[in-house]
């Protein structure tokens, strides 16, 4: 069992972040933020300070603006340290998250660093988008410990992490990094390590249909991205699209995915898994049967608290108004 996985999960396990760009320093400033005692290493020392600096600067003015917490901009500078280099920042870590740029060659260079200085107890997480954990991890050393932890820029923000096992991680190193992430106020999920993960390759899937959109005439760029984000990607700030589908009515999305295969293809035909729900007779919450099986007493609380907070939403919108450089865009 390592040193991580025997922490209680309210301990401060050290941590270091190596990369200390957008991502990496954004990672940095959310452990600093909970308490975390952490080394930040990059190119070289000067690089390392310069993020330190930034990123303490950027936590005070993000406590001003009432985006972090009274005391934010002190407790980050007060846990964020640079360090002299990769095997400096890892030497004592429990924690260690890997963010270099989105290159394989680059990230299994510094993994190897980093996996031959850290303690043999530690804990290894690469944050990125799409590279297989299992090809990663063939540059750890003692791969068991080595998981994907995959965050969403901006990280003080996004809640979301997708936490993906590697062929050796097991359950145990899954749950301790899950309970560290959690612990930060983060929302985990575990996922398989297959291409994408599951943010991009459905981010990606939407933004390739999206272009097919603008190249066949169907609407302009402008146009779509005001569609999304005031239909769909609305409702998606709140629910996923299994609980929006139950709540909407597999039957009806079953009749308009026959609707949209006439017209695109097999691409575009109904997943086996909701013409199969919608044979059983489960529809979604109309039944109380659906793909996540909403039903019963929560059905009314659920309800409630969609039309809730789709109200409190459409409020913030309003009271934030459109997004600077994008007014034009989102009144045509």
């Amino acid at each position: 069992m390592t040193s991580m996985q025997q922490q209680s999960v309210s301990d401060k396990a050290a941590a270091a972040v190596v990369g200390a760009g957008y991502m990496g320093g954004g990672i940095a400033q959310v452990l600093a933020l909970h308490g975390h005692h952490v080394l930040l290493a990059d190119v070289d020392a000067e690089a390392a300070e310069r993020s330190r600096s930034r990123l303490t600067e950027q936590a005070q003015r993000f406590e001003d603006e009432g985006l972090m917490p009274a005391g934010a901009g002190q407790t980050v500078a007060a846990n964020l340290h640079a360090a002299r280099s990769v095997e400096d920042a890892v030497a004592s870590a429990d924690y260690i998250t890997e963010a270099v740029p989105e290159i394989a060659e680059v990230k299994s260079e510094v993994l190897g660093r980093i996996s031959a200085a850290a303690p043999e107890g530690s804990i290894i997480g690469s944050n990125t988008s799409a590279l297989p954990i299992g090809e990663l991890a063939a540059s750890v050393t003692r791969p068991e410990r080595f998981l994907g932890v995959h965050w969403m820029n901006p990280a003080p923000f996004i809640p979301g992490v997708e936490i993906i096992p590697g062929p050796q991680t097991p359950d145990a190193v899954l749950t301790a990094a899950e309970d560290l992430i959690g612990g930060l106020g983060k929302r985990t999920a575990r996922v398989a390590d297959t291409p994408g993960f599951v943010a991009n390759r459905l981010q990606f899937a939407l933004y390739k249909e999206a272009a097919r959109m603008v190249e066949e005439g169907t609407a302009r760029p402008e146009e779509i991205d005001t569609v999304v984000s005031n239909t769909f990607g609305f409702r998606l700030a709140l629910f996923g699209p299994f609980a929006i589908g139950d709540m909407a009515g597999l039957d009806v999305y079953e009749s308009a995915y026959r609707t949209l295969e006439r017209a695109y293809g097999e691409r575009f035909s109904a997943p086996r898994m909701v013409a199969d729900a919608v044979a059983a007779g489960n529809l979604g919450v109309k039944t109380g049967g659906g793909v996540l099986d909403i039903g019963g007493d929560e059905l009314e609380a659920l309800l409630a608290y969609r039309d809730a907070a789709y109200a409190q939403l459409s409020q913030l919108r309003s009271r934030l108004g459109f997004a600077p450089g994008l007014e034009g865009a989102a009144q045509h």
